[in-house]
Formats: C-alpha cells, structure tokens, sequence
C-alpha cells in the first residue's frame, strides 16, 4: 500500500483543506464577534465613564446645595437669635416701664391718700374747732352779746358780698 493510498492521509489533507477553507470565514466570524464584542465593552465603558461623570456632576451639585441649605440654616439661626435678643431687650424695657407705671401710680395713691387724711384732719379739726368754740361761746356769751356779734358778722357780709 502505498502512502497515497492511504485513507488516515486523504483524512489528514481533507482536515486541512477544510481547515484552510473554514479557516478565513471563522477567522471573520471569531474576529468580527471579538471586535463586536470590543465595541460592546467599549461602548459599556464609554456609558460608565459618562455615568460616572453624571454621578460626580449630581454630587458636587448636591454638596453644593448642601452647603447652601448649611449656609441658609446658619442664617436663620443667626436671625433667630438676633430675633430672640431683641424681643428679650424689648420684653425688659416694657417690664422697666410698666413697672416704673406701677410705681408711679403707687405713689400718686400714697400721694391722693395723704391729701385725704390731710384734708380728712382738717375738716375734723375745723370740726373740732367749730364745737369748741360753740361750746364756749355759748358758756361765755349771753343773749346781748350773741345779738351783737350776729349784727356785726351781717354788717360784715354786706360789706364784702357788694
């Protein structure tokens, strides 16, 4: 037998002639799957580095407004306690006030009761005075003087009613 004749030989030369002609359409198909694929993973790389661009834009904008709404929160408070500083002030001049008002009326009641209990001495004093002087008149003075005193204290009333 000879080598041509051999069929492990014409197996051998079919497998590479199949191998050479299946060779180029794998090659393309292997080459076009691998560069499909390339372009996939390139394309997934492209949409991760533009997510996480979008990701880091979100973030500093959300600092950003973080920082503003710290910022804004500082303000309030700040306002706040201005706010609170001055009712505080405000609240303590109207308490001195009212309590100088108090105070004031205090003293005009002290005031209006001492002129009362003055007066209030008075009148009774007078009182005191009028009946003494009754009394003793009308121990000390008979009918003839009493006429005469009455007749005087007339003659003095026409003189300064006119």
């Amino acid at each position: 037998m000879s080598v041509l004749e051999s069929p492990t030989l014409w197996v051998a030369v079919a497998f590479v002639i199949f191998v050479v002609l299946a060779w180029r359409p794998v090659v393309r198909m292997i080459g076009g799957s691998l560069d499909a694929r390339s372009a996939r993973i390139r394309a997934e790389l492209d949409e991760a580095r533009k997510l996480r661009e979008e990701a880091q834009s979100l973030l500093a904008e959300y600092q950003r407004k973080q920082r503003d709404a710290l910022k804004e929160a500082e303000d309030i408070l700040a306002h706040a306690k201005d706010e609170a500083e001055r009712l505080r002030r405000e609240a303590a001049a109207n308490l001195e006030a009212a309590l100088a008002r108090r105070e004031r009326m205090a003293m005009d009641k002290i005031a209006q009761a001492e002129a009362q209990a003055v007066a209030d001495v008075r009148n009774r004093a007078v009182d005191v005075a009028i009946a003494a002087t009754s009394r003793l008149l009308a121990e000390t003075i008979d009918a003839r003087q009493s006429d005469a005193l009455i007749d005087r204290s007339i003659d003095d009333l026409r003189r300064k009613l006119h």
